[in-house]
Formats: structure tokens, C-alpha cells, sequence
């Protein structure tokens, strides 16, 4: 009587196969601690390189005067028609660290001018706090970023008037 002998394990016949997956898993692995690691060390400076074109085109800082009263001034074609405490301000932080916008509603109430809304902005890209003004509001933007020392004043850009919710004139928080 014939007797079989049992066939040998698949791993035994081809270990190279096993080896084979093994080392695919660690060159896998190895390569995506490779790209997180790219994206760290390069992803930083291009992100900011990125956003300081993207402020850059968003708003140019308008000229100041030199006065030594404060370093930050700007030149006002009009006087404001509205006094501090008729202006409507919205604050909405762009920055999305959490109560900014309720902290500096509060520098903005300091200086007498009601607050109207306070909230997040759309997007939280913004890299540097600026003044946004609707219709015919410049000479109050420009007073208010006066009394708060901010640099930039312009126009509502990329914000609706409804935004505003009943505001003249945003400050929009920065980074």
C-alpha cells in the first residue's frame, strides 16, 4: 500500500514571497513617513508665502501720516459724518482662535462705538487685521482703525453688506 506524503506549507515551498510583502510594507510605510515629512518641513513657508501674496492682493495698506501722537495714522479725505457713537461695528474673527472677536469688541466699545455683531468671517485665512467699510463709510473705517491701530482700510472685499448684519464698518481679526 501506497502511502502520500503531505505536501510541504505554501511559506516553506516559496518563503520569498513572504519577504517579498514584508519588505513592500516597510518601503510603504517608510515612503509615507517620507512625504509627511516633506509637507511638514515645506508646506509651512509656501502656506505663508501663499497667504502673504493672498493679503498682499486682498488689501494695500494705505499711506500714514507722521505724527508723533500715534505711530499708525491715516490721511482721511473726509471727516467721518457719523460720531464714535453712531457707528455700527461688526467684528468677525478671521483668525479662528476662539473668543478673539468677543475680546476685541470689547477694545471696540473702549473707544465708544456700539457693536452691532460679533461672530467668525467666512474663512479663517485672514493673516493680518484690517478694517472693511461699505458704501460711504472710508472716513469712519479710517477713524476706527486710527483709534485700534490697524493698518489696513478697504473697501467690503469678498464680504457681503448682509455680513455686516447692520454694521457700517467690520474689523476683521487677523493672525
Amino acid at each position: 500500500m501506497e502511502h502520500s506524503h503531505p505536501l510541504p506549507a505554501f511559506d516553506a515551498v516559496r518563503p520569498w514571497r513572504t519577504a517579498t510583502i514584508v519588505a513592500s510594507a516597510i518601503a510603504a510605510g517608510e515612503l509615507l513617513l517620507l512625504v509627511l515629512l516633506g509637507i511638514a518641513l515645506l508646506g509651512k513657508p509656501l502656506s505663508e508665502h501663499a497667504d502673504k501674496a493672498a493679503a498682499a492682493k486682498l488689501a494695500v495698506p494705505l499711506p500714514t501720516t507722521h505724527k508723533q501722537e500715534s505711530p499708525i495714522k491715516f490721511k482721511a479725505t473726509k471727516k467721518p459724518t457719523l460720531a464714535r457713537g453712531a457707528t455700527q461695528v461688526t467684528v468677525l474673527n478671521g483668525n479662528g482662535r476662539q473668543g478673539a472677536a468677543a475680546a476685541e469688541a470689547g477694545r471696540v466699545r473702549q473707544f465708544g462705538y456700539p457693536v452691532s455683531a460679533v461672530g467668525n468671517a467666512p474663512t479663517t485665512g485672514y493673516t493680518r487685521t484690517m478694517v472693511m467699510y461699505r458704501g460711504r463709510f472710508r472716513p469712519e473705517a479710517v477713524r476706527l482703525a486710527n483709534d485700534l491701530g490697524i493698518k489696513i482700510v478697504t473697501p467690503l472685499d469678498g464680504l457681503s453688506a448682509g455680513a455686516l448684519e447692520g454694521g457700517h464698518v467690520a474689523v476683521i481679526l487677523g493672525a
